[in-house]
């Protein structure tokens, strides 16, 4: 069943979703905003029963104590990964009873927000905190990026997945852009903090602004962008926000009379206070 949606707005834009009798969709804890008294809500731990999670009192395989243990070790796994993750450790869950009922949702940040349809045959990834909404048959998971590309990527350490067949909702900060690294030689270079969603089969990354020399460390230094950015290589669709939070922080900061920042961009820039 096809999740009817319309996204409306503008500077912070909100998903009104129409639900059809016995239709369920799930948002990450904080994103709903208002809901039809026909649509029942329930707060829960584990994931959406569509793919890799287990609805409460479905035993599992097999049934019985062992597919209750199963069914309990499972939802620990997925509290665990965002936990980590610095996810929220809830979903809350809206089910249309006795006819058509409408839920709203909307993301924390002044922006758009994008409804992405998969097929079951490629997954999307995203940035930490863009998941809004999904139909239950859209599974919600964690990928963890290691090693240096983690470690040098901001918000490319973890990065929200999303597998299945149905919509699921994002939202982003400032106004998107779609592009395809196919179309620009095959590999973009942009700012960490601008990545909001891309197609699996994209190659994410990290690189050093420039060299360790003069002008390396001028980028460095007085660009802006500290020593790093992200490189999105393949073919495939991505989308890029206009505004990233540490630049909506650092003019927030400005506004308050706490900009330490000075000339020298975000590298040495400290925190207000």
């Amino acid at each position: 069943m096809t999740l009817q949606q319309e996204i409306v707005g503008n500077a912070m834009q909100m998903a009104v979703v129409s639900l059809q009798p016995g239709q369920t969709v799930y948002c990450e804890a904080g994103k709903f905003l208002f809901k039809t008294t026909n649509v029942t809500m329930e707060t829960r731990l584990s994931g959406p029963a569509g793919s890799g999670g287990q609805q409460p009192g479905a035993g599992g395989p097999g049934g019985g104590m062992g597919g209750m243990l199963r069914q309990a070790m499972g939802t620990a796994m997925q509290v665990g990964q965002r936990a980590l993750a610095g996810e929220s450790l809830a979903f809350q869950y809206f089910t249309s009873t006795g006819g058509e009922g409408t839920v709203g949702f909307a993301g924390v940040l002044p922006g758009e927000m994008r409804a992405l349809e998969l097929d079951g045959t490629r997954a999307w990834f995203a940035e930490k905190d863009a998941f809004v909404a999904a139909e239950s048959s859209v599974d919600f998971g964690i990928a963890f990026q290691g090693g240096r590309t983690g470690r040098s990527g901001g918000e490319g350490f973890v990065l929200e997945k999303f597998t299945g067949r149905g919509t699921v909702i994002i939202a982003g900060a400032g106004n998107f852009i779609d592009l395809n690294p196919a179309e620009f030689g095959g590999r973009i270079e942009v700012d960490t903090g601008c990545v909001v969603a891309f197609e699996e089969g994209i190659q994410y990354g990290v690189q050093r602004v420039g060299g360790l020399n003069r002008q390396g460390l001028m980028n460095a230094v007085f660009g802006g962008e500290g020593l790093s950015l992200a490189t999105l290589e393949g073919n495939g669709r991505v989308i890029l926000q206009s505004l990233t939070i540490e630049s909506l922080a650092n003019a927030l900061r400005k506004a308050q009379g706490g900009d330490k920042q000075g000339p020298t961009g975000g590298l040495f820039s400290t925190q207000a206070g």
